[in-house]
């Protein structure tokens, strides 16, 4: 009654087991096993064996043995043994397949090879005790068990343990490397974001004092030129406005560097943000104007637009430095995913010398839009003046995990994403289970010899 209830209670697990199994897995199993029974028992009737009953029970018992290494993988490799004892050779052929696959799921290892060197040991016997049934085994004849054991179970075990032992490694070492991946990445974002208090903090400090008594200076200086000198109240009136205008870009600067990427800076990179800057560049004396050929942005990053405000900004920055008194043409395109802003400046009236800038802004410039996946031009034109261009993407995609760490630095500092597992180099392609089926080799050569030998008798 014991073993009635326990052989239920094994079979509604493998109902269940084959219920919940994905159907990828049901079908491939069953068309394995069908393949197997099928290569087992065709050669029956085109050479009658000697005990045909005996041989399509092995034959039937191969194809069980199949999705039975999946559950029980120590009773299958054990159920091996008459296989190996038998003599259906098209069934024994399948020993070392299932062997290699039911050891691997063993644990642990020492278990592993208990069960192999059991399995082995009683294939060895059965194979003698066999022969013995139609006399004495000569030396020859257990010297071929022994050796037809050690092929078709010891080194598909050896091979299966290796691959066995190599998985969860690998899937540990891959988890590992996630997890110190992580912890650079959160260590790097801390430190910038330490650097850019930092840097916010000197910014408001040094610049944001001075900036507010020009401020305030210059409000008084309005005030005494409405009184005293009117010609000039207007001049005080840009001075005073130009002083607010700095400030409340520091503040915006400072909000930057203070809060993580991504977050609202406001409202810049439109047609209103672009006309301003133009209107202030007039003010200052430029002969700036603005070509809007869009009919708005409104679906815009917030990244690209704040990148199109910096362009304009730096070019008509540039055009007053250096050419002052020549047109400047501020051209906005939208080309559906892309965007394009471009600056242009004639030849100044009067030529000048170079100047004596340090291309910090084109740098910065070129770094910002570059992180968008953007394009950027600058240089002279040919017939005189000189031309800023960005092309800059709509919707820039979101940055990939190694992206949002700093550039390495020449020399071999700083960090870089680690190769992808992906990448075979000998090393990896020797340790990676070459070995384990370079084992198989003897394995291979035998079962090819005995399916020969079956042919040929």
């Amino acid at each position: 009654m014991r073993l009635w209830s326990r052989a239920r209670r094994e079979a509604a697990a493998i109902r269940e087991a084959v219920r919940t199994a994905p159907r990828r897995t049901v079908v491939t199993e069953s068309v394995l096993a069908g393949l197997v029974l099928l290569c087992s028992l065709a050669p029956v009737p085109l050479v009658p064996p000697a005990h045909p009953v005996s041989v399509a029970l092995l034959g039937v018992w191969a194809a069980l043995l199949v999705p039975a290494r999946r559950m029980y993988p120590t009773l299958t490799v054990l159920c091996c043994v008459p296989l190996i004892a038998g003599d259906n050779v098209w069934a024994m052929v399948v020993v070392p397949c299932v062997v290699w696959s039911a050891v691997r799921r063993i644990t642990p290892a020492r278990r592993a090879w208990a069960v192999v060197g059991a399995s082995a040991a009683g294939a060895a016997l059965l194979s003698i005790a066999a022969q013995s049934l139609s006399g004495l085994p000569k030396m020859p004849y257990l010297a071929v068990g022994a050796g037809v054991a050690a092929l078709f179970i010891l080194l598909p075990a050896l091979s299966g343990i290796m691959l066995g032992r190599r998985r969860p490694l690998t899937r540990l070492l891959r988890e590992r490397n996630a997890y110190l991946e992580q912890a650079r990445l959160l260590t790097d974002e801390t430190a910038r974001m330490e650097e850019r208090a930092r840097i916010a903090s000197e910014m408001h400090d040094l610049l944001g004092h001075r900036i507010l008594l020009i401020s305030v200076h210059a409000g008084a200086l309005q005030l005494a030129a409405e009184r005293q000198a009117p010609p000039l109240a207007s001049q005080a009136e840009l001075l005073h406005t130009t002083a607010g205008t700095a400030m409340d870009e520091l503040r915006g600067i400072l909000g930057v560097l203070r809060h993580p990427a991504g977050e609202n800076i406001g409202e810049r990179g439109t047609h209103e943000s672009l006309s301003a800057l133009v209107a202030d560049a007039r003010s200052a004396g430029a002969d700036a104007e603005l070509h809007w050929n869009a009919t708005g942005q409104t679906g815009a990053d917030a990244r690209t637009r704040q990148a199109v405000h910096r362009v304009t900004r730096e070019g008509l920055t540039n055009a007053l430095k250096h050419a002052p008194g020549a047109p400047v043409r501020v051209t906005f395109h939208d080309e559906g995913e892309t965007v394009v802003i471009t600056v242009v400046n004639d030849a100044p009236p009067v030529p000048r010398p170079p100047g004596d800038g340090n291309r910090s802004g084109l740098i910065g410039l070129q770094e910002r839009i570059s992180l968008l996946g953007g394009a950027l031009h600058a240089g002279p034109r040919p017939e005189g003046g000189f031309v800023l261009s960005a092309r800059i993407p709509l919707r820039p995609d979101s940055p990939p995990v190694y992206a949002t760490s700093p550039r390495p630095v020449s020399g071999g500092a700083g960090s870089r994403p680690p190769l992808s597992t992906e990448v075979l180099t000998w090393p990896r392609l020797l340790g990676g289970g070459c070995v384990a089926i370079l084992v198989l080799l003897p394995t291979v050569g035998t079962t090819i010899a005995l399916l020969i030998m079956a042919v040929l008798h």
